[in-house]
């Protein structure tokens, strides 16, 4: 239930436009947000990049103006030239939603936002980076990576991302694992109905497990995106089964949660990277975090205390 009400909120303007206004939130926010320019978010960057990987995204979703998808084009262009010029494009990456590249469009969504991803990748390649496409609900399954096969005819590198909680991400698990396929696995941060996905966290930590062995098991390049202690022992476990080295498969943290973790991983050698959220669109994505870990809305209740 507390999940499906900060989902809710996360959707309402008038609770968005309540947060935005609190003289609270930015100190709060600051915590999973990596500022609102792009100044902050390359600085952000080149500090992580030292020990860490980096994939950022320009926040924004459920544009249904065209102004705004080109806005967003212009930001993630503006983001990949910064990144080339300050030496990071090697370390970095971008994450995009089609959603705020107007797949939600009435009419051409998703070829509007097929276009844009396309020009966004472009400008990656042109940095020497590329581009991962966040999946949204379940809503938009089939239209997301739908896209991504046709950005891949000519950006072969594109990032796919599955989450563990839809039934279905097994059999979509099976049609990426072929070689050179980057695949993002998480369990998953909608409210989902109980037809479409697993609702209790033993259920979906096993579908999780399931499309572990899948993605491991198979030619691509996973990229396993988990804070759970249990799930990241397991996933070290099945890629030494599959004699995987180091550099061909990495695991993924949001910012802000298990930094000391996050450290810890890289020092031993093996392939982190840190998913940086920037923008002044930070509300949807921020009522999501704490709809994912207890740990987080506790932090958040704390510094209301203080």
């Amino acid at each position: 239930m507390l999940r499906s009400a900060l989902i809710a909120a996360s959707r309402s303007p008038r609770c968005r436009s309540a947060a935005e206004r609190a003289p609270f939130a930015r100190p709060i926010v600051d915590r999973f947000v990596a500022g609102t320019d792009v100044d902050a978010a390359v600085r952000t960057a080149g500090d992580l990049a030292g020990d860490r990987l980096i994939s950022l995204d320009h926040l924004g979703e459920d544009t249904v103006d065209r102004q705004r998808v080109e806005a967003t084009v212009e930001a993630y262009r503006t983001l990949l030239a910064r990144l080339a010029w300050a030496g990071l494009a090697g370390r970095a990456e971008v994450s995009v939603k089609l959603s705020a590249l107007g797949q939600a469009l009435p009419v051409d969504g998703e070829k509007i936002a097929l276009d844009a991803a396309r020009r966004v990748c472009a400008a990656a390649a042109g940095a020497g980076t590329t581009v991962t496409v966040d999946m949204e609900d379940h809503t938009t399954t089939d239209a997301t990576l739908s896209t991504v096969r046709d950005l891949r005819l000519d950006f072969p590198a594109t990032g796919a991302v599955l989450q563990a909680y839809l039934r279905r991400t097994e059999t979509d698990c099976a049609e990426l694992a072929g070689p050179g396929s980057r695949v993002r696995l998480c369990k998953g941060a909608y409210d989902e109905p109980a037809s479409v996905a697993y609702r209790e966290k033993a259920d979906v930590d096993r579908a999780y497990v399931r499309c572990l062995k899948i993605l491991l098991g198979g030619q691509g390049y996973p990229m396993i995106a988990t804070h759970d202690d249990r799930m990241l022992a397991i996933a070290e476990d099945l890629a030494a089964r599959a004699g995987r080295a180091s550099g061909d498969h990495e695991y993924q943290m949001l910012y802000g949660v298990r930094t000391e973790a996050q450290r810890r991983i890289a020092a031993r050698g093996l392939r982190m990277r840190v998913y940086v959220p920037y923008g002044t669109e930070w509300f949807p994505y921020f009522m999501r975090r704490l709809g994912e870990r207890p740990a987080n809305l506790a932090f958040f209740a704390r510094a209301l205390g203080s």
